[in-house]
């Protein structure tokens, strides 16, 4: 601003005050909503997408666009008031005055899926700057494969102090400052104010440091001077590493008595403010109208980017890679893949192998990479434990992102935000894992991978007690059961190699559903020895073993526990007692199910379950008249047959629980 409160005009300035505007009105009609982070970076949005953003509003879905993620999902305003002023035509006036209303495209924070444009999820404060990094990731990964003429993209974050407050943004920044990732540049919105009040209140933290440590470019703007930005952002987009731009700025810009304090964080400011703030930034007009001028000069910058996209088409059409980049974003090829499997599975059922699942994960694997060309496998420095990398996968480093396996370190939350990246991008069906009882660490992202419908799969090994030594800190017991409640989460736990086998076949075929492979440490005997052409894990629970007599009670087991049941059921028949084996390797699958196929499944007999977990969300399975025989609390650390018995989770306590049923 000027000294008579005025801000001097340029036609980017006016671009920039049309956000300002509209971000008051929307917030001001909604009553809620966060006014503050989307007026103070205005101007940085204004030059970035008037000068350097390649986006077409008419191909939202371009595969060489720019991606522009609002790490502070809470700013979603700018985001809206952008696709707005770009001419989306999802985004018209009136979905901007129905701001955070039901039925609305314009949610209180960005939804992917809910209106073309929006790139990821965020509102969960350093998601969208870690998921960010998975997108630049498959950015370099898919240029690698098809060269600059077809990919060549830049990918842009807006983060706020809360944004790098946050433990993830630390997985984060550390993960792509070592894969150079030099298409990544984060505007980080400088205010210096959270919800609170000062950053000074909670943090000390020389957050430009922090990204030089990490290999980042870091450089400083004011963020109200657009000349300035835009030579920041040239720089940014000529140097190799990932860059930061510190980008100074006054939170409510514009909002004479209220801007630079956290009373514009979160809330409206209120029409006399708003009235004040009109008289700041020379804006006379009505709440929602946008002068033409203004109008002409966000459809030009629109119009560049169409041009890069027409640009982009007849390299596309001229080009002999062409095939093989569209197949890349069109999803997997399920038939090959299914054929490929089970081939796979009939060899499993003859040869019978008794193996950990992890390691039958890792056989199920080889096939899965041979025939599917674009599988991005990694795990949280936990290769060797978690079976994840094949024998003909290269690693992904900043002299080979050619590769097709990812080292992501000691980081559980920075891996499964990045998986998301890179499945949001396009082109590549990622896969990463851990323990079990990491999946805690990494919980927030596997939630926006159900949120947001990412087929990403989680490969979550050492399941159970069965792991053994490592003890209670390394033993999932509420794991599974935490997992199971999340909605568009399916968690397998298969019993056997062949059932490995099928949940590969699922998990590698999604379209709009993640995935988390239990898998254990423990070998296991190959239970179906009978080869069948169906996948009977894709009905997520189907009779293993009939009684040889009526049946009497079903035991339902899960994983390594399938084979306990088994035992039991033959304790039970050597007394003359008919107990079908139930295998239910995902409950979400079987509940899916019509009606008559879960009761054919289930019978009327007494239920007994059984899983070395605890007990929760196996009401439904088990309904009234039922026992259920697992954990109650935490594990131990002893030998893994040790600890079974100590738990009572036996073939004995099985068999007892069913006849206690029967009495």
């Amino acid at each position: 601003m000027t000294k008579q409160g005025k801000i001097t005009e340029t036609i980017e300035t006016r671009m920039a005050n049309a956000i300002r505007a509209l971000t008051m009105d929307a917030v001001q009609a909604a009553n809620s909503g966060h006014p503050g982070m989307p007026m103070g970076m205005a101007d940085v949005a204004a030059v970035l997408f008037n000068r350097f953003l390649n986006v077409d509003p008419t191909q939202p879905e371009w595969p060489d666009r720019d991606r522009f993620v609002l790490s502070a999902g809470h700013g979603s305003m700018l985001l809206y008031a952008l696709h707005h002023l770009l001419g989306f035509d999802d985004m018209p006036i009136e979905q901007l005055k129905t701001f955070r209303q039901m039925g609305s495209r314009t949610a209180g924070h960005p939804e992917y899926g809910h209106a073309a444009g929006i790139e990821t999820t965020t509102g969960p404060l350093g998601q969208g700057i870690s998921t960010a990094v998975g997108m630049a990731l498959a950015e370099r990964l898919h240029n690698a494969r098809f060269g600059d003429d077809l990919v060549d993209h830049y990918t842009y974050v807006m983060a706020g102090d809360g944004c790098l407050m946050e433990g993830i943004s630390h997985e984060a920044i550390d993960l792509s400052g070592h894969l150079k990732l030099g298409r990544l540049i984060v505007l980080w919105d400088d205010n210096r104010i959270t919800l609170y009040g000062a950053t000074s209140l909670s943090t000390s933290t020389d957050q430009k440091a922090r990204f030089v440590a990490s290999g980042w470019q870091v450089l400083e703007v004011n963020g109200h001077e657009p000349d300035a930005i835009a030579t920041a952002l040239e720089t940014a987009r000529r140097d190799p590493r990932p860059t930061l731009i510190a980008c100074a700025t006054v939170i409510g810009y514009g909002a004479p008595n209220k801007q630079g304090t956290s009373a514009t964080h979160g809330a409206p400011l209120g029409e006399e403010e708003i009235a004040a703030a009109r008289a700041a930034l020379n804006w006379p007009h009505a709440p929602f109208d946008i002068p033409d001028d203004v109008r002409d000069a966000w459809a030009l910058a629109a119009g560049r980017g169409r041009a890069a996209r027409d640009a982009w088409q007849e390299r596309l059409d001229a080009s002999a890679l062409a095939a093989g980049f569209t197949a890349s974003l069109t999803g997997p090829d399920r038939a090959s893949l299914g054929a490929a499997l089970t081939r796979h599975r009939a060899r499993l059922s003859a040869d019978r192998p008794k193996v950990a699942t992890r390691k039958a994960s890792e056989m199920a694997l080889e096939v899965v990479n041979a025939t599917l060309p674009n599988t991005i496998g990694g795990s949280a420095d936990l290769t060797g434990s978690n079976n994840t990398r094949t024998s003909a996968m290269t690693a992904v480093d900043a002299d080979n992102y050619g590769g097709n396996y990812v080292n992501y370190g000691i980081r559980e939350h920075g891996m499964a935000a990045a998986m998301n990246g890179i499945s949001l991008h396009g082109g590549f069906v990622p896969y990463g894992g851990t323990f079990l009882a990491f999946a805690d660490y990494c919980r927030p992202s596997i939630r926006l991978s159900a949120l947001m419908r990412q087929p990403v799969t989680y490969v979550m090994t050492h399941d159970s007690i069965g792991l053994g030594e490592d003890g209670p800190t390394h033993q999932p017991v509420e794991h599974i059961a935490s997992l199971r409640a999340m909605p568009n989460l399916n968690l397998f736990r298969p019993a056997d190699a062949v059932e490995t086998a099928e949940c590969w076949e699922i998990a590698a075929s999604a379209d709009t559903t993640p995935s988390v492979l239990c898998l254990s440490r423990q070998g296991l005997p190959t239970l179906r020895v009978t080869h069948s052409e169906t996948n009977l894990t894709a009905r997520g629970a189907y009779v293993l073993r009939q009684a040889a007599t009526p049946r009497e009670v079903t035991l339902i087991a899960t994983g390594s526990e399938v084979e306990i049941a088994c035992a039991a059921a033959d304790l039970l028949a050597a007394e003359g007692l008919g107990a079908a084996v139930v295998s239910a390797p995902c409950f979400e699958l079987f509940e899916q199910q019509d009606e008559a196929y879960r009761r054919s499944v289930l019978g009327t007999a007494p239920r007994v379950g059984v899983e070395a977990a605890v007990q929760q969300g196996w009401g439904r399975l088990l309904g009234d008249n039922s026992a259920f025989v697992g954990m109650t609390g935490f594990g131990a650390s002893a030998p893994a047959p040790e600890l079974y018995q100590h738990f009572g989770i036996t073939p004995e306590a099985v068999a007892d629980a069913a006849r206690q049923l029967l009495t």
